[in-house]
């Protein structure tokens, strides 16, 4: 499992309304290159605006990767395409998919969810947010609740170093094409910006196929006083339960905080059969109804801490690509 390295400077991005400002302000600063990577890249305003930002820096002579997945960016819009390859921005499309018409495989369930963002090697953004509208199917205007950070420091090399084995593998699937220059390992990092231990976790399917999954258990198994687990698709395996049900009957308070509003049929009403025997061993269950929740965040003790793509389901935990940034403050 990753080691945590110290030095980092970590913030906390709440919502798109802080997330894609930073992103653009980073795009902004770039001087050479960028490289994002999202599961849904939506051809709407919020789309349109990241995608302009994008092109932007590459006409600056930034060199711009984008890499979507290819049943959650539906290959990446027409539209949006016109907005970036014009520019220079290089795409490629993560298992691009032929058709809607072809038998469910569990290969096709392979899919590339993380939501990475890696700008000259120095900053890092990792979490749960799309590049898309989180207001979308919000009557009221309120946005959907999901999390991202904003990393500064040695951790970023991982990222970098994720993100470039990455784009290298899939340019390799399409037949040995590599848009644009070769992605180069990430440059020496400047003077420590921050006092954060942090690691950079994957979720893969060679050497990180349960990474991220064993940071939970291990945070949970070694947990005194509190967890708070915020999770929008929440269908934990056999392992995962007994260790929170554990954690319960040691006196420790576990809080639970729970996509209320049915999005998706089938999970909704699976975790929702979990809740009697979770209940039971006093666990505590808080479903969000304010709005859409998309959130995979947790806090043990308060001094243990994790942002990312990852569910705690099985897609996430057995399939996808996934991308968390676990953060240790050994202080509090």
């Amino acid at each position: 499992m990753a080691k945590p390295v110290p030095g980092n400077r970590i913030v906390l991005l709440e919502t798109g309304d802080a997330y894609f400002p930073a992103l653009e302000a980073a795009f902004a600063a770039a001087r050479e290159e960028i490289h994002l990577e999202t599961y849904i890249f939506s051809e709407d305003a919020t789309g349109r605006r990241i995608a302009a930002a994008l092109a932007q820096a590459a006409r600056r002579g930034v060199a711009v990767r984008v890499l979507v997945d290819g049943f959650g960016a539906r290959n990446l819009a027409a539209g949006l395409r016109a907005i970036l390859e014009p520019a220079g921005v290089h795409v490629l499309v993560f298992r691009p998919e032929r058709g809607l018409l072809l038998p469910l495989r569990r290969s096709r369930l392979r899919r590339m969810h993380r939501k990475l963002v890696v700008v000259d090697g120095r900053i890092g953004f990792c979490g749960g947010i799309n590049i898309v509208d989180d207001r979308t199917d919000a009557p009221d205007g309120r946005p959907r609740l999901d999390f991202a950070v904003r990393v500064e420091g040695p951790v970023v090399a991982q990222m970098h170093d994720a993100a470039r084995r990455l784009w290298h593998l899939v340019a390799w699937t399409r037949g040995g094409r590599r848009p644009g220059p070769r992605m180069q390992r990430c440059p020496l990092q400047p003077p420590q910006p921050g006092g954060v231990r942090a690691a950079f976790l994957l979720r893969d399917s060679f050497r990180r196929r349960r990474e991220i999954e064993e940071a939970y258990l291990q945070a949970i198994r070694s947990a005194s006083r509190e967890i708070v687990i915020g999770n929008s698709y929440f269908l934990p395996g056999v392992r995962f339960r007994r260790a929170l049900r554990e954690a319960a009957s040691r006196g420790v308070r576990v809080r639970l905080v729970l996509q209320g509003k049915r999005e998706y049929f089938w999970v909704h009403y699976a975790t929702r059969a979990l809740y009697g025997s979770l209940v039971a061993a006093g666990i505590e269950i808080h479903e969000y109804i304010a709005a859409y929740f998309h959130a995979k965040v947790a806090v043990v003790d308060g001094c243990w801490a994790t942002v990312g793509s990852s569910n705690i389901d099985p897609f996430s935990l057995l399939v996808a690509r996934e991308a968390n940034v676990a953060v240790e403050d050994e202080t509090s």
